[in-house]
């Protein structure tokens, strides 16, 4: 149930988020969801793909910084109170989110929310025992 995200550090100047974007092109990977914070020197660009190592190879190669780590998926409601009842979930658990990020799902009536944890496998058992949808990677990718 865990997913893979590439973390990208790249400085903060003119046309670097175009070459990560020209680089996963060349290798023909698709990116699923992103999400960039960024400072006045330099950004963190976390990517989920459908082709985790061609993405690392291929950035890697062009000089880039990049790391792997593993977040968790959950599908949600796209309603009102959808992000509320996970987030109560998890605060009920006492269990930290580190960052999330979320986008809607393509032709449904669903979100999906990416979350990053400090306990990912206790967070991941808290969720399912409590009914919430989390995505294997391979769904995730293929959405």
């Amino acid at each position: 149930m865990k997913v893979q995200q590439i973390s990208i550090f790249i400085e903060n100047k003119s046309g670097r988020l175009a070459e990560v974007a020209r680089l996963l092109d060349e290798r023909k990977v698709s990116i699923r969801a992103l999400s960039l914070a960024d400072t006045s020197d330099f950004g963190i660009l976390r990517l989920l793909v459908d082709n985790t190592d061609a993405a690392l190879f291929a950035l890697k190669e062009g000089g880039f910084t990049v790391s792997k780590t593993e977040v968790v998926a959950v599908e949600v409601p796209d309603q009102p109170g959808g992000l509320s009842r996970i987030l109560q979930v998890l605060d009920e658990s006492q269990i930290n989110v580190e960052y999330m990020y979320a986008f809607a799902e393509r032709n449904a009536n669903n979100a999906i929310i990416i979350f990053r944890f400090d306990d990912i496998d206790n967070a991941i058992g808290t969720l399912q025992a409590k009914g919430v949808s989390v995505l294997t990677g391979e769904r995730l990718y293929s959405l």
